[in-house]
């Protein structure tokens, strides 16, 4: 019996790009308005989250999401330590929302991919 349901997945197929522009502005915007990188995160993790409720196909790779994630971390604790260590900060007065909005989409990254780690683990191995 197939369960998958036409009129949800047209619907979402079509607000798919909207959700990945509110997730991009809430990310790049945080510095300016209220959210960040943490909320901006959270809004794209709700993609894959929604992929797999519309069309549950067991492709996605763990582990290529896991290393995305890796590396997110990594260039979050050295984009400080560039920053601090840099002469870019004193001679060029737009560095500091550069910094930011950098910081805002490397914490968004690791957010989304953690946010979906979480949920694939829980609908891959929890359900077995």
């Amino acid at each position: 019996m197939n369960n998958h349901s036409e009129l949800l997945s047209r619907s979402l197929g079509v607000l798919y790009p909207f959700i990945l522009i509110t997730g991009i502005y809430v990310t790049v915007n945080g510095h300016l308005s209220p959210g960040g990188g943490f909320q901006g995160g959270a809004v794209l993790a709700a993609i894959f989250i929604i992929k797999h409720l519309v069309l549950p196909i067991h492709d996605t790779r763990l582990e290529r999401i896991q290393m995305v994630e890796k590396l997110a971390l990594i260039f979050i604790l050295l984009f400080p330590v560039a920053f601090i260590f840099s002469k870019l900060n004193i001679s060029f007065p737009g560095f500091n929302s550069i910094y930011l909005v950098g910081m805002n989409i490397l914490i968004s990254l690791k957010v989304a991919c953690g946010l979906s780690l979480i949920f694939f683990r829980f609908v891959y191995y929890e359900t077995k």
